[in-house]
């Protein structure tokens, strides 16, 4: 299985671009605004989209996506793209965006019958079977409700906490898989610790205590996502140093780098 990261800040900038991360050629974790930088090609060969919550920097490019290839998608009769998603998240995306107010309502065009888009229902603890691919939904504990994501390959699972406060249940599961590589948020630096606690997101010291969960027969590395552009420096200077002081003397450095976009993994 190949990863690519279409997008992976937590907000835009020159070079940043939002959550998604492409499988293969044709599912999308995440459809934030780095799903701009696929070609119209690449785009259209997406069949499936699994979406970790409703937020706009991980969903805002579905529906310019759909308009984009839609034409192309009716013209060879393809089947509606799958939007895979919790029930509160399909409900979010229903009444704010594909409205007919902000957005078309894609579910519907050109008809009820035959849509450009179909949502698809999910729960945490499911396996779904899409694009060839085993993808387990993993719980997340978030503003609105969400998810992470495991998708297993021939060397392992890629594990995506997706955005996510303190989170025992995630690794309760995850310390259960051959894991190969994890991928998760640290949206804050440790000068705004009391607002990645309000907000349920991580701070550096946030994420060193969710990194003592991680069981010590494993050892992986462990890709840092979704920082704010203006605080990335920051953020990774301050998991350095918690990194090279371990809390308990039992404790090894874990192998933590920084995701960016335009990376590719073959697992």
């Amino acid at each position: 299985m190949r990863v690519r990261v279409l997008g992976c800040s937590g907000a835009i900038a020159h070079g940043c671009r939002t959550t998604s991360f492409l499988l293969d050629d044709n599912v999308l974790i995440d459809a934030g605004t780095g799903v701009g930088d696929l070609t119209l090609d690449e785009m259209a060969r997406v069949d499936h989209v699994l979406l970790t919550h409703s937020h706009l920097d991980h969903v805002a490019a579905l529906p310019l996506m759909l308009d984009a290839v839609a034409a192309r998608r009716m013209a060879s009769g393809a089947a509606p793209l799958q939007v895979h998603a919790l029930p509160g998240t399909i409900a979010a995306l229903k009444v704010h965006i594909f409205n007919n107010l902000i957005w078309p309502d894609f579910s519907a065009i050109p008809s009820v019958d035959t849509p450009l888009m179909r949502f698809v229902s999910i729960a945490v603890g499911e396996v779904l079977h899409v694009g060839g691919k085993a993808v387990e939904v993993l719980p997340a504990v978030h503003t609105v409700p969400a998810v992470g994501f495991a998708a297993a390959s021939a060397s392992g699972h890629w594990v995506f906490s997706g955005d996510t406060g303190r989170n025992p249940a995630f690794w309760q599961r995850v310390n259960q898989l051959p894991v190969a590589l994890l991928v998760i948020e640290t949206a804050f630096s440790d000068r705004e610790h009391a607002l990645a606690q309000r907000s349920l997101h991580l701070a550096p010291g946030l994420l060193a205590q969710e990194l003592e969960q991680i069981d010590a027969s494993q050892r992986y590395p462990i890709y840092i996502t979704h920082t704010k552009p203006a605080e990335t420096g920051l953020i990774m200077e301050e998991i350095r140093r918690f990194d090279e002081a371990p809390h308990r003397s039992t404790d090894a450095r874990h192998d933590i780098r920084w995701l960016s976009a335009g990376q590719t993994f073959e697992l």
